[in-house]
């Protein structure tokens, strides 16, 4: 029996759904990537941990995803099962007056609503962060002069010895979009609360609409991408460096730097991973050539290129 049937038997017992071949372009913002072997629905962290001990007793490569806009699929897909943070593992609640606790597959989206209609104020910042909450607090996602190390009270998460642990803010070493998470590819972040500020409805709507104008206006949101494709440079912005590089508009196959905003590579229609990450190196080599920055791709890549 193949470690499929077992694993299709494990998710009717924990009751997740398991599906198998599906397309990784479909689960990621950039529209690329191949199949995956399998993907299963994660629906609690009892559910995440019975999952997690089959795949290291089996020796089967799991891969946790969540909205997929920080990632680049590989065309070839993934030999593994892909373990989806997604709506099944999305319960949000407010607790006390000025605090939310949310499961890590909660959308940006939906946790931003959720402060608003609370009149929470402190999330601004993340509205139009096209993730969730958990792969948000893995990288420190942060936009507009606010991050989730500014939030973040505690969260669980699930260890290399697959027993659930709580760790405080003070404990996660979030920096510059980095986190314990994202040092250690064994920590699985399961949920969350995040600590927010009484504020008026008025105001935080108009200045989650103000940002999100902000986006519309400077990002290329037409266009599938995985957001920023690098990470800031000590001293200086990648799209700043890339934009005197004279590189706006440089494409490889479906795949190009974008003409409204040069930090983002675009699908413009019909690129692959390769496109993207072979435009990426092209950019990297170029900027560190002209101007001696050394660029680092922000988004993670999903499989073997």
């Amino acid at each position: 029996m193949s470690y499929i049937s077992r694993l299709n038997a494990l998710c009717s017992e924990i009751e997740c759904e398991c599906r198998t071949d599906v397309s990784l372009a479909e689960y990621t913002t950039f529209k690329v990537g191949g199949l995956c072997r399998a993907m299963v629905s994660v629906t609690s962290s009892d559910s995440l941990i019975k999952l997690l001990h089959f795949m290291k007793g089996e020796s089967i490569p799991y891969y946790v995803l969540g909205k997929g806009s920080n990632i680049i699929a590989s065309d070839k897909g993934y030999d593994g099962v892909i373990l989806l943070m997604g709506p099944d593992l999305s319960g949000i609640r407010l607790i006390d007056d000025d605090m939310i606790y949310c499961e890590a597959g909660t959308s940006i989206a939906d946790l931003c609503s959720f402060a608003l209609k609370n009149e929470l104020t402190g999330l601004e910042f993340a509205f139009g962060i096209p993730g969730t909450a958990g792969g948000a607090l893995y990288m420190n996602a942060g936009a507009y002069g606010g991050e989730m190390n500014d939030v973040i009270v505690s969260a669980h998460y699930i260890d290399e010895n697959l027993s659930l642990k709580s760790i405080d803010r003070k404990d996660m070493k979030l920096t510059y979009r980095s986190s314990i998470f994202s040092e250690n590819p064994d920590y699985i972040i399961t949920d969350m609360i995040i600590g927010l500020k009484k504020g008026e409805s008025g105001k935080i709507r108009s200045r989650m609409h103000e940002l999100l104008g902000k986006r519309k206006e400077k990002q290329p949101l037409n266009f599938p991408s995985a957001g920023s494709t690098f990470k800031r440079p000590e001293g200086s912005y990648a799209s700043l460096l890339i934009e005197q590089c004279g590189l706006k508009g440089v494409s490889v196959g479906g795949a190009e730097v974008s003409t409204k905003h040069s930090g983002f590579i675009i699908n413009k229609g019909g690129a692959t991973s390769r496109d993207i990450l072979e435009l990426a190196g092209k950019v990297k080599c170029h900027v560190e050539k002209e101007t001696g920055y050394v660029l680092e791709l922000e988004p993670e890549i999903l499989g073997e290129i």
